[in-house]
């Protein structure tokens, strides 16, 4: 990978948000943490309703997951339905499914009303069972799913793959029609875009170094000026900074990383993904891959356990990458990769988001690397909160304990990997 760049794709081939503002200074009625989909969705939707709004964001918009993730905007949950009606009783895991669908329905409708040009459509999910036995979870999980949630979901045969990817690892898959796609880079600076259009002030390069209460509400500084606030959105997920100490306790960082190719041509888009949707493998340590609007193969997945990103760590991953990627599409084993990249993914214990108040800060994070298609519509729906609107919210009464022993740097991370990838071997 001589020729490849070390940068998110995202980043690369979207235009730069030109419309951040000058030093922050004076009162807010809100302060949002972090501009990624979360905060610039609540920003835009608390500025159209007239408040003033700073966005103030440690590097540029959409630095964090927001720029660096796979491209999928998945319905439904990342884990099994089955389990989180285990865990949380049907009606919850009911409203916490839905909830991912109506995030989709909200990218859509913002998009539209932005108009935000960022390659949107309806692609569909196809989880692949890699494995004979992993099709007979699947088939439990979808009769679960088509009776009470999702009745558009179907079963594919492994007969039926022929005509979904070509490849003849997998043993059939379960398709999940809501799910979508975008260029991530484009939206999250369209969107950063429409919030400065409504009237909020997008602060670059203004890391939040102290928020503390204020006789006004929040009093929060940056190495580039201090403003006050009546009330305070955290929106930083896995690059949440150590003076938010109680939300580090409970976020885990994971690196996830991913190469995209050069452009295929036609005939080996036809080779390899002629059903052109997301693709995700039912692995504990498996990998997620979609063509980018300009015929890309984006290829992802946790390569490596790891809490770092950087050209060095990204590097070695994409050489895992590039193995498993071989392994699933042999025709690609000598195609250039033009990209190679990672990011912070903000797990959660039991990997579903969080989001509500704390001593006087909202929040919504946690997204456990299903966030994309969640992400801007609870943060619409912490902007309403904020406002005292009710909105159901299906996270808010979730406890969230601290986990044991991590207190801001996941050392533990090897020994879950060694975990999940022992779990591969043997189920």
């Amino acid at each position: 990978m001589n020729d490849t760049k070390y940068s998110s794709y995202w980043h690369d081939s979207s235009p730069t948000f030109a419309a951040t503002a000058d030093e922050p200074q004076g009162h807010y009625d809100f302060a949002i943490i972090g501009a990624g989909f979360t905060g610039l969705g609540a920003a835009r939707k608390l500025a159209k309703g007239g408040a003033r709004v700073a966005v103030l964001e440690a590097q540029t918009v959409g630095f964090g997951a927001s720029g660096r993730n796979g491209g999928h905007l998945n319905n439904g949950l990342a884990h099994s339905f089955l389990d989180a009606c285990a865990s949380f009783g049907e009606e919850t895991a009911i409203a916490m499914y839905r909830a991912f669908d109506d995030g989709i329905e909200t990218i859509e409708r913002i998009i539209e009303e932005e108009k935000i040009d960022c390659g949107f459509r309806r692609s569909g999910k196809l989880k692949l069972a890699s494995k004979p036995k992993h099709m007979a979870g699947i088939i439990k999980n979808f009769k679960a799913l088509n009776t009470l949630v999702d009745p558009e979901t179907t079963l594919l045969s492994r007969d039926d793959l022929k005509g979904e990817i070509g490849s003849t690892a997998f043993h059939g898959a379960m398709l999940q029609r809501k799910s979508g796609t975008m260029h991530m880079g484009s939206f999250v600076i369209g969107l950063a875009e429409a919030a400065t259009r409504h009237g909020a002030d997008i602060f670059e390069a203004a890391p939040v170094t102290t928020c503390v209460p204020d006789t006004k509400g929040h009093r929060l500084t940056t190495p580039s000026g201090t403003i006050t606030a009546r009330k305070v959105l955290l929106a930083t997920g896995a690059y949440t900074t150590p003076n938010f100490h109680w939300f580090r306790r409970r976020i885990i960082p994971v690196g996830s990383f991913l190469v995209a190719t050069r452009p295929l041509t036609e005939d080996e888009v036809i080779a390899t993904i002629p059903g052109e949707r997301n693709y995700v493998t039912s692995m504990n340590v498996g990998n997620y891959f979609r063509l980018s609007p300009d015929r890309r193969l984006i290829f992802g997945g946790r390569a490596r356990f790891s809490a770092s990103s950087d050209q060095r760590s990204d590097a070695k991953s994409g050489k895992v990458l590039r193995s498993a990627m071989t392994n699933i599409f042999p025709h690609l084993a000598e195609i250039e990769i033009d990209y190679c990249w990672g990011g912070m993914v903000d797990m959660t214990k039991d990997r579903y988001p969080r989001a509500g108040q704390v001593d006087g800060i909202y929040y919504a994070m946690g997204y456990s690397g299903h966030g994309a298609q969640i992400a801007t519509h609870l943060g619409e729906i912490m902007a309403d909160q904020m406002t005292g609107e009710e909105r159901d919210n299906p996270w808010e009464s979730l406890p969230w304990h601290a986990v044991p022993g991590h207190f801001g740097k996941p050392w533990f991370l090897p020994l879950v990997g060694a975990y999940y990838n022992l779990l591969d071997k043997l189920r």
